[in-house]
C-alpha cells in the first residue's frame, strides 16, 4: 500500500475560548469513543468535556483531544477541553486550543491531525492478535479462573473447529490485585498450562491492573516506596472501583513504572506468556487534587498506563488517553448482550470513532457482549444475536470470543459463527495489509462511509474496511434483509451481483450472510 499524502495546514484560530460557525453540511468526529453514537455532531445540541469526571461504573473508553470535520478542519489541544454543538455554532474551552484546516474532507482532516499530534510508530501490536481470534476467561470462569479451567477452556474452543488464537486469562488470576504472581493453589504449575497452550498453536495473556489490594505485603512494600497515589492530604489514596476498594500506583513516578513492569517481565520470563490486558487506569479512577511524582490530571495518570504497555506487543486496552498512533490494541467498552444502539447497535459507531482518534487496532468488545450482569443476566443466549455480533467482530481488526460457542449454540447458529470465521480467513491478508498500512501511515482499519465518500457523513451502520470494501453486518434482530448504501464506482457484493453506484440496495440476509461489497476497477 502507497503512503497517504499529507494535506497542506491552513491556520485559522488559536486560543482557550473560541467559536466557530458549523459550515454547511459539516459534519465532526473525535473526543470520547463513548459518545460515537452521536457522531457524526453538527446537527443536534451536544455538549461534552473531555477532561471533566465521569460517573462512577459509567462507560469508559479511549478518548483525545482532537475534533475533525467533513469539511478538513482540525481541533487539536495538548489538554483535554470542552465543546459544545449548539444553533449551528461550535463553542470550544479549554487551554492552548487550535483550529486549522487541511483540505476540504474527512480524510484530509484526519492525516493531518495524524501526521502532526499522534503521528504513527511504525509499529503494530503482534500480529497474532489479528491473525487469530482472542479467547478470554471472562465470561466463561469470571473471578474464578482455574489451570485446569483454562486448558479446558481451549481445547473446548480448538476442538469445535475455532483456529487457535490468544488466549487471555482474565480477572483473578493471581494472589491479589498488586501481587502479580499466579494463584498457585488454582494454577500450581502456571508455566506447563503455557507450554501446552502454546504446543495447541495459542498465544497467552494475563490481565492486570494498576491496583493494590490494602493491607498485602504489596501495599506494605509500595507504600514504604513513596509510590502510590496520594489523595489532596497526601494520604495514600484508596479508591473505589469495580472489584473493591485499592490503593492505585502513582505511574508518573519511574519507582512504579519500575516496579510493576519488572513484575511482568518476570512472569514472561519465568511462565513464558506472551503479555498482558492492561485493565481499569480509567479516567474516572482519579481526582484532579491528587497528588503525583510529576505534576498530572486525571488524564496523565490514563496515559501513563497506557505507556507502560508500549513495553509489550501483546497487549490490551479498554480505556486510553491520546497515545493515537502507538501499537496497543483497544477493545470498546464492556456490552450489554442487547439489540440496538446499547449493545450491538454502538458497535459500528464507536469502532470509527476509535480509528478517527488515532487508534486503528479495535477490538468490539467481547462477542455475544462482555458485561457481564446483563450476559448472566440474560439465562438462554439468544443465538441470533450472538450470530449477528459474531459478523461484525469478523471483519473488525481483532476478534474476540468470552461465551464458549458450543455451549451455547446449537448446530445451525454455530455453523453460522464457524461462516464468519470463513470470511474471516478469506480477508485475512487485507486484514493484515491494512494493519500494516495503520502502523506505517495511523490511517484507521475500520473507516466512516465519509472516509472516502464525501457526504454519505450520516452512514454510521455500515463501513470501509479500507478503501475498496464495504462491510455492512446485519444488526436488526430478524431481519431477512438490510438496505446497504454504495458510493459512487462499481461495486460486486458477496454474492457476485455487481451494481454500480451511487446507489442504494436492499440485499437479502440468511443467519450466514455477512454483506460486503467490493470496489471493481473503473471501465
Amino acid at each position: 500500500m502507497t503512503l497517504s499524502p499529507r494535506p497542506a495546514v491552513e491556520p485559522l484560530l488559536a486560543g482557550d475560548e473560541l467559536e466557530l460557525a458549523v459550515e454547511a453540511g459539516e459534519r465532526w468526529w473525535g473526543g470520547s469513543v463513548d459518545d460515537g453514537l452521536s457522531m457524526p455532531y453538527g446537527t443536534r445540541p451536544f455538549t461534552r468535556d473531555l477532561g471533566g469526571p465521569r460517573e462512577p461504573g459509567g462507560p469508559s473508553n479511549q478518548s483525545a483531544p482532537v475534533l475533525l470535520s467533513t469539511r478538513g478542519r482540525v481541533v487539536w489541544s495538548e489538554r483535554p477541553f470542552a465543546f459544545a454543538f449548539d444553533g449551528g455554532r461550535l463553542r470550544l474551552s479549554g487551554r492552548g486550543i487550535e483550529v486549522s484546516r487541511a483540505g476540504g474532507t474527512l480524510r484530509e482532516a484526519f492525516l493531518s491531525a495524524a501526521h502532526r499530534f499522534f503521528p504513527p510508530s511504525g509499529r503494530a501490536p503482534a500480529r497474532r492478535l489479528f491473525s487469530g481470534p482472542q479467547y478470554s476467561t471472562w465470561i466463561e470462569h469470571p473471578y474464578t479462573p482455574t489451570q485446569e479451567g483454562v486448558l479446558r477452556f481451549a481445547r473446548d474452543l480448538l476442538d469445535a473447529g475455532l483456529p487457535p488464537g490468544v488466549v487471555l486469562i482474565d480477572d483473578l488470576w493471581a494472589e491479589d490485585y498488586g501481587t502479580w504472581r499466579f494463584d498457585r493453589a488454582r494454577f500450581p504449575d502456571p508455566a506447563a498450562m503455557v507450554a501446552r497452550l502454546h504446543e495447541w498453536g495459542c498465544s497467552v495473556m494475563l490481565w492486570v491492573v494498576p491496583f493494590v489490594s490494602p493491607d498485602s505485603a504489596a501495599f506494605r512494600e509500595l507504600e514504604g516506596r513513596g509510590v502510590l497515589l496520594r489523595d489532596a492530604s497526601g494520604e495514600t489514596a484508596i479508591r473505589r472501583w469495580w472489584n473493591g476498594f485499592s490503593a492505585a500506583l502513582d505511574l508518573t513516578d519511574p519507582g512504579a513504572v519500575e516496579w510493576i513492569t519488572s513484575r511482568l517481565d518476570a512472569l514472561v520470563e519465568e511462565t513464558g506468556v506472551d503479555g498482558f490486558k492492561f485493565d481499569a487506569g480509567d479516567v474516572r479512577d482519579y481526582r484532579a487534587d491528587d497528588r503525583t511524582a510529576e505534576p498530572a490530571e486525571p488524564v496523565d495518570l490514563c496515559e501513563a498506563w497506557a505507556r507502560v504497555g508500549l513495553r509489550y506487543p501483546y497487549n490490551e486496552f479498554r480505556a486510553c488517553w491520546r497515545m493515537g498512533g502507538q501499537p496497543l490494541a483497544q477493545r470498546l467498552q464492556d456490552k450489554p448482550a442487547l439489540w440496538g444502539p446499547d449493545g450491538i447497535g454502538s458497535l459500528i459507531p464507536e469502532m470509527l470513532a476509535q480509528g478517527l482518534i488515532g487508534h486503528a487496532f479495535v477490538c468490539p468488545d467481547m462477542i455475544g457482549g462482555g458485561e457481564i450482569g446483563s450476559v448472566s443476566a440474560q439465562g438462554a443466549t439468544d443465538q441470533e444475536f450472538f450470530v449477528r455480533y459474531a459478523q461484525v467482530a469478523a471483519l473488525a481488526p481483532i476478534m474476540q470470543f468470552s461465551v464458549l460457542p458450543t455451549r451455547v449454540l446449537d448446530a445451525t447458529h454455530l455453523a453460522a459463527v464457524r461462516e464468519a470465521l470463513a470470511v474471516r480467513a478469506a480477508l485475512l491478508p487485507r486484514i493484515l495489509g491494512l494493519v500494516d498500512h495503520a502502523a506505517a501511515t495511523g490511517e484507521p482499519i475500520v473507516r466512516p462511509m465519509a472516509y472516502h465518500a464525501p457526504g454519505l457523513d450520516d452512514v454510521t451502520d455500515q463501513f470501509f474496511l479500507g478503501p475498496d470494501l464495504i462491510v455492512a453486518p446485519v444488526l436488526a434482530q430478524g431481519a431477512t434483509e438490510r438496505e446497504v448504501v454504495l458510493p459512487e464506482g462499481r461495486w460486486r457484493a458477496d454474492d457476485g451481483t455487481a451494481v454500480e453506484g451511487p446507489a442504494r440496495v436492499t440485499v437479502a440476509c440468511d443467519l450466514t450472510r455477512l454483506p460486503r461489497f467490493e470496489r471493481l476497477p473503473a471501465r
